[in-house]
């Protein structure tokens, strides 16, 4: 399932531009925005032009979600975990931003190979930030066991006011999605689109894959969840994770397919429907060329009608035309 990068790309090169050209000193000050409605800001000013801040907005979390100054818990831990001590953050953040991290180019690795795969970590810091509570419940998954001080369901922030949740048990954990789309015409691709993908699992090859289920209602893991976060207009999709779907390398696959799945969706949604509109276009081309050729050569005809001649026939020419 794995379609979008963790990484951003934009951020990536700009980090590798910056770090190769330090001795120039170019101020830089540029947001983004990216899918899910994740804001950046990266900017590097004439004075300390060793000095990168690099501040990050998450989607406005829905009211079942608890975030830990700013953001969803696990989240310091897991930022100090992936770049140590060779960046730092502060705080208080930017205004109008949830992180804001501050990365001295002088001091990073000599190797070129070190120094690239810490851009790249650098440049996933979605991942690392949103996928900090996915990926504490999943390793406590891998290892049996269920994280202390978690309640019984766990709402995760995927999209601005909306919310996925995990049902976590020691064998295995529940991902349920509301699936939810504003376009009408986005809702029935969406539809048919999960139903198939739910029917894919059987295909063979597939039987190691987590479970799938999709249903117009809540399933039984959300039942005591606010009404307002099961307005899915698209239905529900389920998802039941083994510790086998986590084991090893697994675990960062498996904590950005789930991070990202709606996004995995609506672009398949979106695609469909540009494939159809190209579909319909090319339809109505031919249909129109068709037409074209059914039409008759007025010109043709004028020139025909024009260049006839008639003879007249006289009463002895009729009569030997007769007999003849």
């Amino acid at each position: 399932m794995i379609l979008l990068q963790s990484h951003s790309r934009f951020l990536l090169q700009t980090l590798l531009n910056r770090a190769q050209n330090l001795e120039k000193g170019v101020e830089l000050d540029h947001h983004w925005v990216e899918f899910d409605d994740v804001r950046y800001h990266i900017q590097v000013s004439m004075k300390n032009p060793h000095l990168l801040l690099l501040s990050v907005s998450l989607p406005t979390p829905s009211s079942e979600t608890i975030f830990v100054r700013g953001l969803p818990f696990g989240a310091f831990e897991a930022i100090k975990a992936a770049y140590g001590n060779l960046l730092q953050i502060l705080d208080p953040p930017r205004d109008g931003f949830n992180l804001t991290l501050i990365i001295n180019l002088s001091k990073l690795p000599a190797n070129q190979d070190q120094k690239h795969a810490f851009m790249v970590k650098v440049a996933s810091i979605r991942e690392v930030v949103l996928g900090a509570p996915l990926r504490v419940v999943l390793e406590h998954l891998a290892a049996r066991t269920v994280a202390p001080d978690l309640d019984p369901l766990v709402a995760l922030v995927h999209r601005p006011n909306e919310s996925f949740f995990l049902f976590p048990q020691a064998d295995k954990v529940t991902v349920v999605y509301p699936m939810r789309f504003n376009d009408s015409i986005d809702i029935v691709l969406a539809t048919s689109f999960l139903q198939e993908f739910v029917e894919a699992r059987r295909t063979a090859g597939l039987h190691n894959t987590p479970p799938c289920s999709w249903s117009l209602t809540p399933p039984l893991e959300i039942k005591g969840v606010p009404s307002d976060a099961l307005s899915a207009n698209a239905g529900f999709v389920t998802f039941v994770i083994f510790p086998r779907h986590v084991e090893g390398h697994k675990l960062d696959r498996t904590v950005w397919n789930l991070s990202t799945f709606h996004a995995y969706v609506s672009y398949h949604v979106k695609c469909s429907e540009g494939f159809m509109h190209t579909r319909m276009r090319r339809r109505v081309e031919s249909l129109i060329q068709a037409l074209d050729r059914a039409k008759p050569d007025v010109e043709n005809s004028k020139k025909t009608s024009f260049n006839r001649s008639f003879k007249r026939l006289g009463l002895k020419d009729s009569s030997t035309n007769s007999i003849s």
